[in-house]
Formats: C-alpha cells, sequence, structure tokens
C-alpha cells in the first residue's frame, strides 16, 4: 500500500464530499414517507411544526425532473400580429385588412407575418409604403423609410420581443417559487416551460399569459349607463316582437280553412320568441352596474352586445367590462359577475408603478398596495381630486378588478386592489406587476401535464432499470473475470454514489434520460475495467508477476481509457450545450458518469488491487 495514501485520502475525500450533498436527499426521502404515512390531521400538524426543517431539506435535495416528479409542460407563442399592431402610430381600415390577410396568410404558409404583412400590403399598392403606420425616431424609422427598413424594424422589435417575454416569463416563475424551472426558447417565436412539481396547474396559466396590463379608468355616469340598459333591452324586445309576428303570419298562411276540434283547444306552445339578451343578463342599471351574468354566458352576452346597432345605443367612449370577483351563485352553483360601464380612455398605466405588495385591510382580507413615482402621483392627485364621489376602476388585463368610490383627493401615490379572494391571488398579481408587461400577448399553444402517479411509476421504471443493469454487468464480470470482478463491481458501486453525488452538488436536476445516462455510464465504466484486465492477462502471459502485470496494465490501458472517456465527454458537453429538456438531462448524467467512471476504475480498483496482491498477498484471479 505504499505509495497509495494520497489515492485512498482522495478516495475519502470523494466519499465524504458525494455523502454531504446526498444527505439532505436522504433525510427528505425520510421526511416525505414519515408525512406520507401519517393521518390528515397528523400530517397537518408535523408540517406546521416543521415548515423550515422541511422546506431547507427540500431546496438542498436531489432536484427531480417533470417526468419524474410531475408539473406543466407549456409551449407558448408570442402574438406577433398583436405587435404589429401595437408599435404602429396610425392604424386604419386598410391596415387591419392587411394584417388579417397576412394572418391567414402566416397560419397557412407557415411564414413569418411580418413577411406576409409586408408582401400583403405591397400586393394591395406597390407605391404605398409601410412607414405611413410606424414612425420610430429611436430606430430611424421616418416618413421616408423604404418598405425594406420597416420590415427589418419589425422583424428586431419582434425578435426583441420575444427575448423580453423570455426574460418576464422567467421571472414571474421565479416570483411563483417553481424549484428547477426550464424555460426555453423555440424557434423564432415560442417559449418552452417546464414547472417540476405544479399542483395548480390553472393559477400557472394565468400567471404566464397575464400581460399584467394595468390601467385606471373613470367609470361610465351612473344615468347615461341606466338609459343604455333601457334602449338596449327594448331594442331585443323589438326583434322579438318582430319574430313573433313573422312567426304568426306564417302559421296564418300554413293552416286549412277548417280546424280539427282538438285544434282549439290544443295548449299554447312554449317556445314563442323571448328576450336574447334577457335570457343571459339579468339587467341592474345600479351606479355603474350593467348587469349580472352567469360565468357560462358572459361569452353570449358579450356578442349580443357587439351586434353594432346595438353598441350605437351604448355611451359613447364606454366599454362594458365584467369584474374580477363573483358576487354569487346561480340554482346551478355557477358564479355570477357584474358587467360594468368603464370609460375607454386611459387616465393612467401601470408604468407608474415602482413597487407593490400584498397587505391586508381591517377585515384581514387580502389586497395589492401599489405604489406610484412622481409623475404618477402628481397625476393620480389630480384625477382623484377631480372625481370626488365618484368611482375610479382598476383594471387589469382588461378585467376591472376593483371600482372604489373616491372619498377625497389621494396624495403620495398610493393605491390599492381590493376584493380579492385569497391572499395567493394578491400574491399572483403583484407578482405579474413586479415582473413587468409582456411586450405582446401570448398564447399557450401545447400543454401537458405529468400527474404525480405517472412521475412516481418513471421513478419505479427507472430504479428498475438501473439494478437490472447493474446487475447484469455485475453478474458478467464476476463471471468473466472471478476476482477482479468483483473489484470491477466494488468500483461500479463508488461509482454511482459519485455520480449522483455530482449531481447533487451541482444543483442539477434528474430526469428520466438522466436515468439512462446512469444506465448508459455503468456499461461506460465496467468497458474501462475490461481494457485494463485484459492488460493485465496480457502481461501475466509474457511471464511477469502478478503485481509487475498490474503495474504494466494500469500503465499501457490508461491512454485508451483516457481517450474514449474524454472524446464521449465532449460528445455531452455538445449535446448540453445545444440540446434542450430531456436531452440536456442525459448529457448532465453522462458527463458526470464519465467523470466518476474515470476516478473509479483508475483509482479505486487500482486500491483495492494493491491492497490485495501487495498488502495482503493475495491470489488474484482474471478468469
Amino acid at each position: 500500500m505504499q505509495g497509495n495514501g494520497f489515492k485512498i485520502g482522495l478516495l475519502a475525500f470523494f466519499f465524504a464530499l458525494s455523502a454531504w450533498y446526498l444527505y439532505p436527499t436522504v433525510r427528505n426521502y425520510s421526511i416525505q414517507q414519515r408525512i406520507n404515512g401519517l393521518e390528515e390531521q397528523e400530517r397537518v400538524e408535523y408540517e406546521r411544526e416543521n415548515i423550515q426543517t422541511i422546506r431547507n431539506v427540500k431546496e438542498d435535495a436531489l432536484k427531480l425532473g417533470l417526468d419524474l416528479q410531475g408539473g406543466m409542460h407549456v409551449t407558448m407563442e408570442v402574438r406577433t400580429d398583436a405587435l404589429i399592431r401595437e408599435l404602429a402610430t396610425d392604424v386604419d381600415q386598410t391596415f387591419e385588412e392587411v394584417l388579417a390577410a397576412a394572418r391567414v396568410t402566416s397560419d397557412e404558409t407557415g411564414n413569418s407575418i411580418i413577411d406576409a404583412f409586408r408582401m400583403e400590403f405591397e400586393r394591395r399598392d406597390a407605391a404605398a409604403r409601410l412607414s405611413r403606420y410606424f414612425r420610430d425616431s429611436d430606430a430611424g424609422i421616418t416618413r421616408r423609410s423604404t418598405n425594406a427598413e420597416v420590415s427589418q424594424y419589425l422583424l428586431d422589435q419582434a425578435d426583441n420581443a420575444i427575448d423580453r417575454a423570455i426574460s418576464i416569463i422567467r421571472d414571474r416563475v421565479d416570483r411563483y417559487g417553481v424549484t428547477e424551472p426550464s424555460i426555453q426558447k423555440q424557434g423564432t417565436r415560442r417559449v418552452v416551460v417546464e414547472l417540476p412539481g405544479i399542483d395548480d396547474p390553472e393559477r400557472v396559466r394565468n400567471l404566464l399569459k397575464g400581460t399584467a396590463r394595468l390601467e385606471f379608468h373613470l367609470m361610465a355616469e351612473p344615468d347615461e349607463l341606466l338609459r343604455s340598459l333601457e334602449r338596449v333591452i327594448d331594442h331585443y324586445n323589438v326583434v322579438v316582437e318582430i319574430a313573433r309576428v313573422e312567426d304568426e303570419e306564417g302559421d296564418e298562411a300554413e293552416a286549412d280553412s277548417a280546424l280539427a276540434a282538438e285544434d282549439l283547444f290544443a295548449e299554447p306552445e312554449e317556445d314563442e320568441p323571448t328576450n336574447a339578451l334577457l335570457d343571459v343578463m339579468q339587467p341592474v342599471g345600479q351606479g355603474v352596474r350593467f348587469g349580472l351574468v352567469s360565468e357560462q354566458d358572459t361569452a353570449r352576452v358579450r356578442e349580443l352586445l357587439s351586434v353594432p346597432a346595438v353598441r350605437d345605443m351604448l355611451p359613447i367612449g364606454v366599454d362594458l367590462l365584467y369584474d374580477a370577483n363573483p358576487v354569487g351563485l346561480t340554482e346551478d352553483d355557477l358564479e355570477m359577475y357584474y358587467l360594468l360601464g368603464v370609460r375607454d380612455q386611459i387616465e393612467l398605466s401601470g408604468e407608474v408603478i415602482t413597487s407593490a405588495r400584498v397587505d391586508f385591510d381591517e377585515l384581514n382580507l387580502p389586497e395589492v398596495t401599489m405604489v406610484m413615482n412622481s409623475e404618477g402621483s402628481r397625476t393620480w392627485a389630480r384625477l382623484t381630486g377631480a372625481n370626488v364621489d365618484k368611482n375610479i376602476a382598476i383594471v387589469l388585463d382588461g378585467v376591472v378588478y376593483s371600482y372604489p368610490t373616491v372619498i377625497n383627493r389621494i396624495v403620495g401615490g398610493r393605491s390599492s386592489i381590493t376584493g380579492l379572494e385569497s391572499r395567493e391571488e394578491a400574491q399572483d398579481i403583484v407578482t405579474v406587476l413586479m415582473s413587468g408587461a409582456l411586450p405582446a400577448p401570448v398564447d399557450i399553444v401545447e400543454e401537458r401535464t405529468v400527474g404525480p402517479s405517472l412521475g412516481r411509476a418513471s421513478i419505479r421504471a427507472g430504479f428498475i432499470s438501473i439494478m437490472v443493469g447493474l446487475g447484469l454487468v455485475a453478474i458478467f464480470m464476476i463471471f468473466y473475470y472471478r476476482t477482479a470482478g468483483l473489484v470491477a463491481d466494488l468500483a461500479l458501486l463508488f461509482n454511482i454514489i459519485f455520480i449522483f453525488g455530482i449531481l447533487a452538488a451541482f444543483n442539477a436536476t434528474l430526469t428520466l434520460p438522466g436515468i439512462a445516462g446512469i444506465v448508459l455510464t455503468i456499461g461506460m465504466a465496467v468497458d474501462a475495467n475490461v481494457l485494463i484486465f485484459e492488460r493485465i492477462r496480457e502481461e501475466r502471459a509474457t511471464g511477469k508477476t502478478l503485481k509487475a502485470a498490474i503495474d504494466a496494465g494500469y500503465s499501457k490501458a490508461f491512454s485508451a481509457i483516457f481517450d474514449a472517456n474524454v472524446t464521449t465527454f465532449f460528445v455531452g458537453a455538445i449535446l448540453y450545450s445545444f440540446g434542450v429538456g430531456p436531452i440536456q438531462g442525459f448529457a448532465v448524467t453522462l458527463m458526470a458518469g464519465i467523470l466518476s467512471s474515470l476516478f473509479t476504475a483508475i483509482i479505486v480498483s487500482r486500491i483495492v488491487f494493491d491492497y490485495m496482491v501487495v498488502k495482503r498477498r493475495m491470489s488474484v484471479s482474471y478468469g
């Protein structure tokens, strides 16, 4: 064992380091097993008493990927058409028609909507210039800019938009508290988000999609809104009367001159025309409240109120928006929402908000308190001072979260969003506000949810594959190399411990492809021992002593082992650099396994052989 002191110390150091990093994982598993064995009440009590310990251990434990832990996989696409409309400084009917045609062409061909927009515009009028709609002095886009320059400007803005969207989404996810999320850019307009351990997909879906467009609006005048409501109801009453007259005329034209006796005493039909709006909306007409709608009828009401003739009956410059908070339940347990009259002019935008936090009012109900910058404070003071005893709507992403009545002029730039259902909802609003607004709306084009039961099945399958692979390799090595095979199997056990230790030390995430990488590494680790053992056999065949053959075998096999592992390591590095998601998981475990197998094959097995041959003077069989 002379000269092996450094090797033994190195082995002990790495083993202790791996045990140190793996201890939280073992402890986390033990705690989870204990929690799963408790009754509901006992589990709640235990988690409350040990919440900090559980959180710290879980934070330091080896992370499991989406396929093992369960969670959400979401593919999102930035709405480039909405970005084009937002960048336009002047919009007319031609612009809208060209943009709509470009959207259809892009969906059919898969080409960039910006290129389709330019081509459609030039097709209609080759001499016209896109600069009539777009101007940005900072980017050099003026009235004289060519269509090519404007098109390039839009492409640059779209690229910036996807990068900003990724940054904002990552900030929102981090604030939400997801462990080891994966956020990747896919193509030019898509973002792939993987969120392990998510148990509330709807909440996360709303968090990712929210554009965070916070706006302050004045509300409609109550008298004007009431008169509009009466006119709209009368409009649909007239529609009903016209339909009834047409039905009666049709019945008379088809009737026979003689009626059967049973027709004289027939029950009247119940499927007569009714007021379409009143069928799906309860009129309110009190203050700024237009009507009351159940959650399943909101789309139908929106459709009825979007009819041009009906739109003309509403007050000029007023939109009808839904309240974010339900006010009751129908007989079918459906939530009811107020439809509110809100002026379309934006008095103040969310850009003036410098900070936001979750607070609680005197009734211990959650609310979001916002602080404005100096410019916003001045505008807010002027706005509230001029509208005492009137309502101001706080609108987030087209939904009215609160519409408080102004009691007096508010100075200092503070405002609150009240009427929230839970602290989680308040925290989500803070998260969205403080992360910033998305540069353009995003659509979820693909969504997959992996349940925890499927994750447990994947873990079980992965564990079985590792054990079966390890067992088959171990049996083969013992059968073929006898005593030397036992030494190789011992090195293999150390190899697996070191692999998991490396993953835990670098806070890596273990995925199902990562388990495949571990199984592959098991075979590669044994391959190094096979090269060494075959070299030792050759040296023994020349008549050398066992110790001399071992020294020569390790020395001559090293170059082949090193070259093979280094080239494979480079392949793993390339996969990690250019791959996404599962490919990266495979690459991480592959690289960790290569480093570990090099160490165990050359250091661990050599220490054991030197102990057996030099210290104990044992005879080692190589098959």
